[in-house]
């Protein structure tokens, strides 16, 4: 159905021509799925952005190659031949819906839009096919829900959406890069059981872009690894993941977690103790309970796994605890103080020893400070430091992250999103705190730096002696850094328990449908240390 033949694509700037994409061969069969996978920056959406002609010239540059599809060169068409196969034939899904959807038009007139164009059908047809869409990608009250506004969807709907509007018009090949990259895995589930089923129905072929090797390995039939442009290992299912040849894909492989860490004793005090605590958030006229009643303690050096689906509560429940937003009643203790209680000036102070690392660096990290200003603030906010000698501690903290010093001037948008990260811990950790709120650290990272991301913070919890609140949807990220966990769902504690224990023998509906979401569980049995180049 595709063929890409020795493609070539370069980025012409002031600075020079890079090439970003280098000799690239695979191919898509028609009923089969062909992932592409391989860290940020590998090349993966620049080859499939180049096919359909998204991506703009200049300063991007088609050096040489073909993309056959259907017997068609797709570099080769003009912008209105290309106009006729783009929705039509072939249909893309975008990694965030919320950018790609119009948040002026409703989901009805967003589906039936490619329907009009292509068809030239009427719009009442258009309605109705695109109510049946709707029901057959699983939309609950389609009816209801086809004269909604994006934001009145939640990630997982909205994705739903977005393949719906690529179905829509029957193609025959669909194109979906990382369309589950920062759901939660039940939701990521749901979607990747429902591109198989339409797979099947309707004999699709699709290009399924990805850095997540775990979802990759549960629905790709062939397997294409990228690393800085360069195809270095292709082939089926198993010849890639069971019989990996080439050092990268194994390296890729081993960095995905499938383990646990080891037990630690679980008879020293408590740092933290949450009784009875419940947050609240008015909706209109109507009450949200976000947080219902939660007690816990966390023990002094113990990391603390908190999970559950987006909604349930988790971020909320970590600002609860720091006191960043008000609660509705209960009580936080940290190290036999009240937190809940404190004016703003001993809240201040407690600051220095509590912190919090966000999902998000680049939205937590203020654009227009260095990142000596980001790692010096705290410092000299709290104190602890003097303008003319906080810059040895500001070094020490970017040796600490493993941040190169020479990095010491550079703004947030001149890192990549790991190196973003790693300045967002430091900044946490400036204050030496005891108790640190990670919220979602990982999520969004490629499988190699989430590793790193991860070995660091074991490594500086060891060294600083911390205590982690660690807050996550994905299970098998938890199970490598947490000693306990706690599972949430609408604002209630479903379950408690020791890392391994809740693994092996969980006891609530809820808990035992996210660890069967878990996606990529077979990885733990693939062999990653085959002799290869």
């Amino acid at each position: 159905m595709l063929s890409v033949e020795d493609l070539s694509i370069s980025f012409v700037s002031r600075e020079g021509t890079q090439r970003a994409v280098d000799k690239v061969n695979f191919s898509v069969e028609p009923g089969e799925i062909t992932a592409i996978i391989g860290e940020s920056g590998a090349g993966k959406s620049v080859v499939c952005y180049s096919l359909l002609g998204l991506l703009p010239q200049p300063p991007a540059r088609i050096d040489s190659g073909r993309g056959l599809f259907m017997g068609n060169d797709l570099l080769q068409l003009s912008p209105r031949e290309l106009r006729r196969i783009r929705g039509g034939d072939i249909a893309m899904v975008f990694q965030d819906p919320m950018t790609c959807l119009n948040p002026y038009l409703r989901v009805g007139e967003q589906l039936s839009e490619p329907l009009q164009y292509h068809q030239k059908v009427s719009r009442r047809a258009a309605r109705t096919r695109s109510l049946g869409l709707l029901e057959e990608v699983g939309m609950r009250e389609p009816r209801t829900t086809i004269d909604y506004f994006p934001h009145q969807l939640s990630g997982g709907m909205r994705q739903r959406v977005m393949i719906a509007m690529a179905l829509i018009n029957e193609p025959k090949l669909l194109i979906a890069d990382e369309p589950t990259t920062a759901l939660d895995v039940t939701i990521q589930a749901q979607i990747l059981t429902l591109l198989a089923d339409l797979q099947n129905r309707r004999h699709l072929g699709i290009l399924f872009i990805s850095h997540d090797l775990a979802v990759v390995a549960d629905i790709a039939d062939q397997v294409v690894v990228m690393k800085d442009g360069v195809v270095v290992e292709a082939g089926d299912h198993d010849a890639v993941f069971k019989h990996s040849q080439h050092t990268y894909t194994r390296n890729l492989l081993q960095s995905v977690p499938t383990g646990g860490k080891q037990a630690r004793r679980s008879d020293t005090p408590s740092l933290i103790s949450i009784r009875n605590l419940s947050t609240h958030f008015k909706q209109g006229q109507q009450v949200v309970k976000a947080i219902d009643d939660v007690s816990f303690d966390i023990q002094r050096g113990e990391v603390m796994g908190l999970v559950g689906e987006s909604g349930s509560g988790k971020s909320t429940l970590g600002r609860s605890i720091l006191g960043l937003v008000a609660v509705a009643a209960g009580q936080v203790v940290f190290d036999s103080e009240e937190v809940i209680s404190r004016e703003a000036n001993d809240l201040k102070r407690l600051r220095r020893r509590m912190q919090i690392i966000f999902q998000d660096p680049f939205a937590s990290l203020n654009p227009r400070m260095t990142v000596h200003d980001t790692l010096a603030e705290p410092l000299l906010v709290h104190g602890m430091e003097h303008r003319r000698s906080v810059t040895a501690s500001v070094l020490q903290l970017m040796d600490d992250v493993g941040l190169a010093r020479s990095f010491v001037r550079k703004y947030p948008h001149e890192f990549s999103g790991g190196q973003r990260q790693r300045i967002a811990i430091g900044r946490a950790l400036a204050t030496r705190p005891e108790f640190v709120v990670a919220d979602e650290p990982v999520s969004a990272l490629d499988v190699t730096i989430q590793a790193q991301i991860l070995t660091l913070m074991q490594q500086l919890a060891g060294e600083y002696g911390l205590t982690l609140l660690f807050i996550s949807h994905d299970l098998a990220v938890v199970r490598q850094l947490a000693d306990r966990i706690v599972v949430l769902n609408r604002g209630k504690i479903v379950e408690q328990a020791s890392t391994e224990a809740l693994f092996a023998y969980p006891q609530q509906p809820y808990t035992r449908q996210l660890l069967d979401a878990i996606p990529g569980r077979s990885l733990s049995h693939f062999s990653t240390k085959q002799d290869g180049p």
